[in-house]
């Protein structure tokens, strides 16, 4: 499987949250403490928006992340109200830059950790029900992007938790057609720019994990000494695949079979069931 990241808050530089913390995503290439690998090293990806355009940039490559010189430099320079950052361990799709994480589409991005079970037996009957307009932009080989585009053909413009509760449920029907008991493994991330929203969902109610932040308010009051909590807002959150260190009270599970929405103001969590479909 995978693991991933992603920062909504104060701008920051990418190195503050890739590199510094004490199980940063870096180490995490190496010593993952709770995926299904140890190792995360067959590519990366790093995505991020500029006052200047509304379509994000990625940075994204074939090699592990934690030799990445042009990464390593990157970091020092890139800063960002909102990153996702991904490290790729293969389900048995190629190692390629395609199919490196994370996806964009327009102002939209897309990670997974997880995996559709069987992919290649259902992998024609679910790339033919994408939007014909968006097929072409299909670059890579893998469940996650397949997914991205069944999200956005079911209208993640304009309901994202409907898009991709519909784009679960379609996985989930096409699975059992094909015999698979429990077809669908994800933890999501996807933003516009402006709001990001994560999901947390398994078929076998088991889902790979995924943590989020405490409020900024609460982590100042249990750890005054630490400088960067008083340099950011009180709206600055993470979501990560595993915390990045053991502060007491700095990480919150994502309840099974939810998703949540940080945005400006209150954020929320609500129940995830994928829409039959």
């Amino acid at each position: 499987m995978c693991r991933w990241l992603a920062y909504w808050g104060t701008p920051v530089l990418l190195d503050t949250i890739l590199y510094r913390p004490t199980h940063s995503l870096i180490d995490q290439s190496l010593h993952s403490k709770l995926g299904v690998e140890t190792t995360n090293g067959d590519g990366f990806g790093v995505g991020w928006y500029s006052r200047d355009n509304d379509s994000p940039a990625l940075l994204r490559d074939v090699g592990p992340a934690w030799n990445n010189r042009n990464l390593r430099e990157l970091a020092d320079h890139v800063r960002s109200s909102l990153f996702f950052a991904h490290i790729r361990a293969s389900t048995g799709t190629a190692v390629q830059q395609s199919n490196c994480h994370p996806f964009r589409y327009g102002r939209w991005m897309f990670m997974h950790n997880g995996a559709i079970a069987d992919f290649r037996l259902l992998r024609r009957d679910l790339t033919l029900l994408v939007d014909p307009k968006l097929y072409p932009h299909i670059e890579g080989t893998t469940d996650s992007e397949v997914m991205f585009y069944l999200a956005l053909t079911f209208g993640l413009d304009e309901d994202p938790p409907a898009a991709v509760a519909t784009m679960a449920g379609v996985v989930e029907r096409v699975g059992h057609q094909h015999g698979v008991e429990f077809p669908l493994q994800m933890t999501i991330a996807v933003t516009d720019g402006e709001r990001l929203w994560a999901f947390r969902y398994s078929s076998a109610h088991a889902s790979r994990s995924l943590f989020y932040s405490s409020r900024v308010e609460a982590l100042r009051r249990l750890h005054p000494d630490l400088g960067f909590l008083q340099e950011v807002s009180g709206e600055t959150r993470l979501i990560v695949s595993e915390p990045l260190g053991d502060l007491p009270g700095a990480w919150n599970e994502v309840p099974e079979s939810s998703y949540g929405v940080v945005q400006p103001g209150v954020d929320e969590m609500h129940r995830f069931e994928p829409v039959a479909a």
